[in-house]
């Protein structure tokens, strides 16, 4: 069931799982409060049940019939939204979650306006949330020519390799998908669809992928319930595009004359937009939360890519299909390396977000400094010239000798390890127990982290700016590290960032 408002098709749309009978647990009635004039008052929101007693795989929706695509809509429907999405308080009387993993509280978001049409939203990020679809597309494989792509709007975009970017290779094994790519100075998102027809020229299978380009992935999200059920409908009726159409000329975007063709990465992002700018973007199509899913797959091994994100290698995920998850792990990689102090990371690379590439993508990977990217294609493994990290399941490895010590975990990573799960587990039991919906595990993920880095960095900045710039064990250990075992990553990372300070250190123990 897909309820939507009629402020702009598609825009808040939301899908529910069918009510299960055997479940009797009451929902929380969230009210959302009216927004000022011009826009009308948002509906009221019920609260979604939570994640993990959904019966859906992770990543995948709830089919609806038709096409997806609707002009009109109704000012009497309502929409739902998680509970870490609603932004909505806990049961009364409840005490509120305070996330502290390594000493942060959660802050309240600066410049919000909880009378506007998206709640912990500034003014300014609220004029920036608006859809910037540059093309919408239908990529099929055919028998005797392969992927190739059947139609575009509009009809001169230049979409030269979007066929393989948006079909993955190996998909021929998997009944659907979706996958997150980059062309150019645009992102897409597709999503996959393999049936089988009693047809001899298609062999058997009709596979055939329905996507768009925007200058940003962190608008994507929005479209996936679309993308999804048009893939279907193309599989169906083959050639009917007018629903395409009609969403292309809703939602195409309306474009500076003249840009820089540059690519914006994971940003350094400050607290005060991480409710609604950062990582909801990929959350809200994996039911389980992506966060969620890339701590229990790699468990300790995140504090390891950890390192190497925030030294700006190039991260190469391996994983055969389905992708879309993949993608997701690609994201919670690049949200690792998140810094909000000012003037950090200014003169180093940016850490790119490339998601899934192909062997078409050599070239553009040759010229790059820094990225997170996944891939179907074993051949990688030997382009070792491209890569500095390469991820096969939870195995991490390098063939750069002198980041192999950073392979080894130490006291301190499985000290933040731990104090990383026991947050977790603290937030969970609250989630259940108390109905507490302030917090959630992105939050707690993503500001860890960022409090990690920023107090590394402040130290090294105030140690570079003392009139003693040595750096001590006494600092290394204030800054959560092992001053014998993060001895070469810390290291690295004065070089990588520039960073004019005396490490004195001995080393004491066998490299």
């Amino acid at each position: 069931m897909v309820k939507q408002s009629d402020r702009a098709p598609l825009l808040d749309w939301e899908e529910i799982p069918p009510p299960d009978p055997s479940q009797a647990a009451p929902q929380q009635q969230l009210q959302q409060p009216p927004p000022p004039p011009p826009p009308p008052p948002p509906p009221s929101r019920e609260e979604e049940a939570p994640a993990e007693k959904s019966s859906l795989p992770a990543g995948r929706r709830t089919p609806t019939a038709g096409t997806g695509w609707s002009s009109s809509g109704s000012n009497n429907t309502t929409i739902t939204c998680s509970p870490t999405a609603a932004g909505g308080k806990g049961s009364p009387g409840r005490p509120r979650t305070e996330l502290s993993g390594l000493g942060w509280e959660r802050p309240e978001p600066l410049g919000t306006d909880r009378n506007a049409p998206f709640p912990g939203l500034s003014a300014r990020d609220q004029w920036e949330e608006k859809d910037q679809i540059v093309a919408v597309f239908v990529v099929t494989f055919d028998t005797r020519s392969g992927n190739m792509v059947e139609w575009c709007l509009p009809h001169d975009m230049n979409l030269d390799g979007v066929e393989f970017k948006s079909m993955a290779s190996g998909s021929h094994r998997i009944t659907n998908d979706f996958i997150y790519f980059r062309k150019g100075c645009y992102f897409g998102l597709a999503c996959f669809a393999n049936m089988p027809v009693e047809s001899e020229l298609e062999r058997g299978a009709r596979m055939k992928s329905v996507g768009i380009l925007s200058p940003s992935y962190t608008l994507l999200y929005r479209y996936m319930h679309f993308l999804e059920n048009q893939v279907r409908h193309q599989l169906q009726c083959p050639g009917q595009y007018s629903p395409l159409e009609a969403f292309y000329e809703d939602k195409k975007a309306v474009l500076p004359p003249a840009g820089n063709g540059l690519v914006t990465a994971c940003p350094t992002w400050s607290v005060t937009t991480i409710n609604r700018c950062m990582h909801p973007e990929m959350k809200i199509t994996h039911p389980a939360g992506c966060m969620s899913q890339f701590i229990q797959f790699f468990g300790e091994q995140i504090m390891v890519l950890w390192k190497f994100a925030l030294l700006r290698k190039r991260i190469l995920i391996f994983s055969p299909p389905p992708v879309g998850v993949v993608c997701y792990r690609v994201y919670c990689c690049c949200c690792l390396a998140n810094v909000s102090l000012p003037g950090i990371g200014i003169s180093v690379p940016e850490l790119r977000p490339f998601f899934y590439i192909n062997i078409a993508d050599i070239t553009a990977l040759e010229t790059e400094m820094s990225y997170v990217a996944c891939t179907t294609e074993k051949i990688f493994e030997e382009k070792k010239e491209l890569y500095d990290v390469y991820i096969d399941n939870q195995n991490v490895r390098t063939h750069r000798s002198h980041l192999q010590p950073l392979l080894r975990l130490n006291a301190s990573d499985k000290e933040k390890y731990r104090k990383l799960s026991e947050q977790r587990q603290m937030l969970l039991y609250s989630q259940e127990v108390d109905g507490d919906c302030t917090s959630n595990e992105e939050d707690l993920f993503i500001l860890f982290f960022m409090e990690l880095n920023n107090r590394i960095f402040q130290t090294l900045s105030e140690v570079a700016g003392s009139n003693d710039p040595t750096l001590t064990a006494e600092h290394v250990r204030a800054m959560g590290l092992d001053p014998q075992g993060d001895r070469s990553f810390l290291v690295d990372l004065l070089e990588v960032y520039g960073i004019d300070v005396t490490l004195v250190i001995d080393n004491l123990c066998c490299p």
